[in-house]
């Protein structure tokens, strides 16, 4: 039976506002299973990017983790020093970030990028190493060699992307965190990108946790699949099971969001927007725009539960049923 390696339990992260505290991450907990390729999935400011930073425990003020549990090998890492943390980024969990042409440093060639890394964890290689090194990087990315002595801005996007990709797996780290790594490229380059992450994660047997919005590309790529919405997670499932029979009304919206080539239609947009998480609604936070939103779903939080094995959800349509 697959073991979990890492586990997230409870985890609230704020951002501290003159007015309040904003609710980004708000008692979000989930597992993720070595060598699986795990999806988090939700609209624009549901709180995706900043759970993906706070395991790397990359929150900075005015945001901070109020509470709850990251567990590595049973290692809560919010008790770790700054030391320790540092040592643990890269080597043990990597970050490929969502905006590669403003991570990449632009007056640095890509082969010193690389070495950086692998410097700042104590790595000394020769002259000899580290281009042999540089090479397999760039050729498991499916560049070329060449694109070593180059320049950020003299790459395109989807080759920017790629070397962040090469800079993640430097260290052969056990967990790759893809923060929406296919944004702002367009679909071919896309292709590219998820392939060559897709191939890493294979032959390297590392879990990956890709978080992004796109349906379409989750249910490409992702082994499972959690469903976020203003903070919460509202769903947990295998891809398989959650686009056969979705069971939370916003993940059934989501699925039916894209565009399909079976069926002219017009496209679909969820109504409403998103609430505001310095003020959110009382009762269950999707309900100003639910279809299916019932009388107890104004004032009753609906829990996370399960309620088949492996298959979560948070809403009151469910908990109903087991009553």
């Amino acid at each position: 039976m697959n073991t979990a390696i890492l586990r997230v339990s409870n985890l609230r992260v704020y951002y501290d506002t003159l007015a309040g505290p904003v609710k980004a991450v708000d008692g979000v907990s989930f597992d993720l299973m070595n060598g699986e390729r795990f999806g988090l999935v939700g609209e624009s400011g549901s709180g995706k990017s900043t759970l993906a930073h706070a395991l790397l425990l990359l929150i900075k003020p005015p945001g901070r983790i109020m509470d709850g549990q990251i567990l590595l090998s049973d290692q809560n890492l919010l008790n770790l020093s700054r030391e320790e943390i540092r040592r643990l980024r890269l080597k043990t969990i990597a970050l490929i970030p969502q905006e590669s042409m403003n991570s990449l440093n632009p007056v640095e060639r890509i082969k010193d990028q690389i070495l950086d890394g692998v410097a700042d964890h104590s790595r000394k290689l020769s002259a000899k190493e580290a281009r042999d090194f540089i090479r397999e990087l760039l050729d498991r990315v499916q560049l070329k060699p060449e694109v070593a002595d180059l320049f950020p801005h003299e790459l395109s996007g989807g080759m920017k992307q790629r070397i962040c990709l090469a800079i993640a797996i430097s260290l052969r780290p056990n967990i790759i965190n893809a923060d929406e790594p296919t944004s702002a490229l367009d679909v071919v380059v896309q292709r590219q990108v998820m392939i060559a992450l897709g191939r890493m994660q294979e032959s390297m047997g590392v879990t990956v946790l890709l978080v992004g919005h796109d349906m379409g590309l989750m249910a490409q790529f992702a082994d499972r699949l959690g469903v976020m919405y203003a903070g919460k997670l509202v769903e947990l499932d295998t891809v398989t099971n959650m686009f056969k029979n979705a069971l939370h009304p916003y993940t059934q919206l989501l699925i039916e969001c894209p565009p399909t080539l079976q069926e002219k239609r017009e496209f679909k947009g969820i109504p409403g927007i998103p609430p505001q998480l310095l003020n959110p609604p009382s009762g269950c936070i999707f309900h100003s725009r639910c279809p299916k939103v019932k009388k107890r779903c104004l004032s009753e939080v609906p829990n996370l539960e399960e309620i088949y094995p492996g298959r979560w959800v948070a809403c009151h349509l469910y908990s109903e049923e087991k009553i």
